[in-house]
């Protein structure tokens, strides 16, 4: 009888060290929705793109998938567009104007060595004059010969210094070697037509590049509104749509995408 008891506390410690462990390395691991900042290559009119075109994005920095892989600056994104339509103007009396629409599927990610099937959502959008801005420093006066970055949502950082800061001041994230890294932050979106919330990464990095770590939806776009990031009604196909106007993208445009299922 003792010695069976000694043999079941054996298998329960082995059991409790193996699943700390196993909880260990979960805590390691890039989350499943991996963070991708990219920049579009080409512009994209709702007026002239069909169904089925190929729509192409470059990623600006280094990022770690779920594997723990690398995947180096200037990896292809490749999707297709899922749906497009453009304005016409109803001038029926107290008419509710259809909107234009511009749907776009993420579903490849390519490398060097290989392609990739992925499912992927946006986090955040912005248009190419803001994306521009993002991308250089900023002087402060005429001896500042540094700059400031001025991120997509608001934080900063001295381009000579790691740091990443809030108007407040509190560090957010740092900027590499490899390129800037932050935890994610809990932030919504809300337009009139629709209303998401992006989700925090917790405890781990993940690349954000020009984008500030509460970035969430659409930044530079006029009268644009984000109907569907890709997380809605058709999972992995995110969704433009304007009331105003027909919906452009034009090249330069960047996002912050993430993965959300990866084999």
């Amino acid at each position: 009888m003792r010695n069976l008891l000694n043999i079941f506390m054996v298998v329960l410690c082995s059991g409790f060290l193996f699943s700390n462990v196993q909880r260990g390395q979960a805590q390691t691991q890039s989350p499943t929705a991996t963070a991708v900042p990219i920049v579009f290559t080409h512009a994209i009119d709702a007026s002239k793109a069909h169904v089925g075109d190929t729509v192409t994005a470059k990623t600006l920095q280094t990022f770690l998938i779920p594997s723990g892989k690398a995947i180096q600056k200037g990896a292809t994104i490749l999707g297709h567009i899922a749906e497009t339509r453009s304005f016409s103007f109803d001038p029926t009396p107290y008419a509710v104007q259809q909107p234009s629409v511009l749907s776009i599927r993420f579903d490849k990610l390519m490398t060097k060595d290989a392609t990739t099937n992925v499912v992927m959502s946006v986090r955040a959008l912005a248009g190419w004059s803001n994306s521009e801005n993002a991308m250089r420093p900023q002087a402060t006066d005429e001896h500042d010969i540094v700059g400031t970055v001025y991120m997509i949502g608001g934080d900063s950082y001295r381009a000579d210094e790691k740091p990443i800061t809030t108007q407040g001041g509190d560090i957010v994230g740092y900027n590499r070697k490899d390129g800037v890294f932050a935890r994610l932050l809990d932030s919504e979106y809300s337009s009139r037509y629709s209303h998401f919330q992006c989700e925090g990464s917790g405890e781990t990095e993940q690349a954000v590049a020009i984008f500030s770590p509460s970035a969430c939806g659409l930044y530079g776009f006029q009268d644009v509104y984000m109907a569907d990031d890709g997380l809605g009604k058709e999972v992995g196909t995110f969704r433009l749509e304007s009331r105003r106007h027909t919906v452009k993208l034009y090249a330069q445009s960047t996002a912050l995408l993430q993965i959300i299922n990866l084999p």
